[in-house]
């Protein structure tokens, strides 16, 4: 897992970037659609942008303020962590 953050000159918004790698592209777009309907409760203040590139899931955050991006990359942490021990506890997807 990489991640790196960084607070952009060109917007002043801070950003955040973490890449996670899964043994396979299905499953990667397994965390993916169990992700994405989490919508980011606030308004505004905060994106967050979810994709999958082979078998690694990206996710990148973009925030007005330093709290919100905390809580909203710990929230996701969590739900991640979900996902991976439901899929570890299943065993690997199998083919339909």
């Amino acid at each position: 897992m990489a991640a790196a953050g960084e607070a952009n000159g060109g917007t002043g918004k801070l950003e955040f970037s973490l890449d996670v790698p899964f043994p396979s592209s299905r499953e990667a777009t397994i965390a993916l659609r169990s992700l994405s309907p989490d919508k980011e409760p606030r308004k505004g203040g905060i994106s967050k942008l979810i994709t999958v590139s082979g078998s690694t899931l990206s996710v990148r955050w973009s925030a007005d303020e330093a709290r919100i991006l905390r809580v909203s990359v710990n929230s996701f942490l969590d739900h991640l962590s979900l996902v991976m021990e439901t899929m570890e506890m299943f065993g690997p997807p199998v083919a339909v």
